[in-house]
Order: structure tokens, then sequence, then C-alpha cells
């Protein structure tokens, strides 16, 4: 009987095939992951619908899979509680349950010296048993660990040749496939450098009511468990200046021609993690305190960060925040999230000397500075307008009292 690819979700019609979680041969019970799917939303954990044994499968990893095709071939039964057939001997497994947008089952790790390519349960069980990978080969694709060489007796594990352990220093070059994570990324960010016409608008602003309205937060949080960044304070001033230039909360619909208003306030927040970048949404801003969102962004990093973000977690964004002032860098050009209008980047807060009225008379004093850069769609968005509302945003983000009077 066939096994063919279920429904991915809403609006999802294809996807990547991360990584085979079965091989030929393997015994499979009902509800058994068989595989992992990445849309642009999210990695997707494909279920079994049926009880039985792999007699084939048809894609490879890294491949581009559609909705209804042929995924593997099985001996047996179709469970009892599974979706009704798609059509005479094939099955489909129903809806997909959204799982951890996991790690691309190709990706690199450095390990003792040199990179290996092994999946993050492969690399999980070598460090509970102790095992160095570069010091195993690997019987997958392009060389890449399996459980299976790990599970081996070590007597019998096969080694690593000299040649498998590569530093770079070495010389020579190291192809690995470009799939997973990476990969979306790669498509998403030519979308919309293809599609939105960008431009990049940077302003300064003086945080030093912020640092100080942000530590009082910072002490309440913790003593409720939550880490209160700068984060929630900036997604509140978008939020107060979005709904003074709605333009920049809007996005293009090209095909009916409709430039489509959104009255609702869903900030998508770029996270960086090991894979990539990936942007999950904070829903409703506008109705959330302070606290309400930065224990929301807490969780949503945490989850990002172990790979348990669902499809829901990306759905219904309507600009997004970008923040690299972890890292450092004085202010960047992000790219849009498209079909989306604008991004807005929060860069590093520093100490600076300024001068400043004191008194009645002009001093030089110390002060808490960043830069803030948003990127627009010039095709929705004029110059003039995107100043205009980063100097209200900015207005805010130096008065942050005044976003709980909300004016």
């Amino acid at each position: 009987m066939e096994f063919k690819l279920p429904e991915l979700g809403e609006g999802v019609h294809e996807g990547e095939l991360v990584k085979w979680r079965v091989k030929p041969g393997d015994k499979v019970a009902h509800d058994q992951p068989l595989c992992e799917i990445m849309t642009d939303k999210a990695t997707i954990e494909i279920p079994s619908a049926f009880d039985g044994k792999v007699a084939a499968v048809h894609v490879k990893e890294g491949e581009l899979v559609k909705v209804g095709q042929l995924m593997l071939s099985f001996e047996g039964k179709i469970a009892a509680d599974a979706a009704a057939p798609v059509a005479t001997g094939a099955v489909s497994a129903g809806p997909a349950t959204p799982a951890s947008a996991s790690r691309p089952a190709a990706a690199m790790q450095a390990t003792g010296g040199g990179e290996v390519l092994a999946a993050p349960s492969t690399r999980r069980l070598a460090r509970e048993m102790g095992v160095e990978l570069s010091q195993v080969q690997g019987s997958g694709p392009h060389g890449r660990i399996m459980r299976e060489d790990l599970e081996r007796p070590a007597g019998k594990r096969p080694v690593a040749p000299p040649s498998a352990v590569r530093t770079l220093s070495s010389g020579g070059e190291e192809r690995v496939p470009f799939v997973g994570l990476r990969k979306r990324i790669s498509e998403k960010m030519r979308l919309s450098k293809d599609k939105a016409a960008h431009f990049t608008y940077v302003e300064e602003a003086d945080a030093t009511q912020l640092v100080r309205l942000r530590q009082d937060a910072k002490n309440i949080g913790s003593k409720e468990g939550i880490k209160v960044t700068y984060l929630p304070f900036v997604m509140k001033a978008m939020v107060e200046a979005l709904k003074q230039f709605p333009i920049l909360n809007s996005s293009l619909d090209e095909e009916k021609g409709e430039l489509v208003y959104k009255h609702y306030f869903n900030i998508g927040l770029s996270i960086q993690t090991e894979d990539g970048l990936t942007a999950p949404v904070i829903k409703d801003v506008d109705g959330k305190s302070i606290l309400e969102l930065a224990r929301e962004i807490q969780d949503l990093v945490e989850r990002a960060r172990q790979k348990k973000l669902s499809r829901e977690d990306f759905l219904g964004g309507t600009i997004t925040l970008t923040n690299a002032g972890s890292i450092g860098g004085l202010f960047a050009t992000p790219v849009i999230n498209y079909p989306e209008v604008a991004i807005l980047g929060f860069n590093k807060i520093f100490r600076k000397p300024v001068v400043a009225q004191v008194n009645g008379h002009e001093e030089i004093v110390i002060r808490d500075w960043t830069y803030f850069s948003i990127s627009l769609d010039h095709r929705v968005v004029d110059g003039g307008v995107g100043a205009e509302f980063m100097k209200l945003f900015i207005r805010y983000i130096e008065n942050p009292s005044l976003l709980l009077l909300g004016r």
C-alpha cells in the first residue's frame, strides 16, 4: 500500500523532507513519527496512519514534496481510527502534528576540531554515550552519522579514517546539502528582495528613561520568574506609533491589487537560533501588559532555541521587530519579512556624552543612547511617512511613561 503526504495546514501545499524517522524494513505502529517536513512556517512531524512494515521510501531527504505525493510504500493495514484513504490502496495520515522547528538533518556540527554531519538526536545520543562524533564513520547520506552508527557495539562501530576529520587550515572545500531552515531563510530573503522595494531609515534615541523604567520592571518581573527585556517597551512604542501610521501595519495583495490594512497588532520577533533566524509572532500586543509581553517573549525564545515552535506560532504577523543589540553593532538594514511592508531594527544601547539642557543651560552629560533602523517597502510607504512614524516612535522610546497613558 502507499502512504502519501497529508495536509500540512491551511494554505500550505508543499514542504521539504528534512529527515526520515524510518527506513525500509522497519516495523511501524500507528501514530509513530515517519518523517519531518519543513514548510515555510515550521517543521512538522508526520505521524503514521498504519500498522505494518515499511517496504520502500520514495523521497530523499532534502527534496521538496507536495501534499498528496507518494512518500513510502508499506505492508500492513490502515489503523482503525486513521483518516480515510485518499485513493484506492493509498492513505493520508490526516492533519499533520506541529512539532519542533528542528535542525536540518544534514546540518554541520563542529566536534573535536573537525566538522561532522549529524542530526540533533544523534548528537545528543553521542554526548550521553561519551562518543566523539569525529571518530565515527557515518553511514548516512553524505557521510552523515546515523543513530545506528552509535548504537553498534564500540568494537564494531565504524571508525572514521583520518581524512574524514577535516580542519579549515588543511585547505580544500567542504560541501554539505543546502537544506532545512537555512534553505528556507534563503528563499524567503530572496522573495523579499525580489518583491519589495527596500529602503532603510535610521534614527537615534536617548534611551535613558527607558533604561530606568526597564530596570524597575525587571526588578518586579524577577519576583515572578519573568525576565523583562527592552523588547516589550519597544513593541508597545511600535503599536502606539502604528495607530497613527497604519500604512506600516499593512500588506500588499498583489494578486487582487489591494492594500490590506491590519486593525490588529501582531509583531513578529526575529530570534537567532543555532539553525538560523526564525520569527514567531507575539499576537495582540496592544492588549497585553509589559509583564505579559515579557513572559510571552521569554516563552517564545526558549521554545525557539529548544526547537519546540509550532506552525501556529508563525501565523498572523503584521510587522516584524529584529534585535541585534545583544550582539553589538551601531545599526543594520534588516530585510522585510514579506509580504509585510516594514521591519524595525533595535540596536545596542550604550553610554555616551551628549549636550543637554540642565537647569536652563547646556551641559555635557552622560546618557544612554541607541539607534533604531526601519526598512520599508517603498512601493507602499513613502520616505516622509516612514520618517514621521520614526519621529513619533522615538518620542515614546524617550518618554516611555507615555506608554502607560496611551498618548
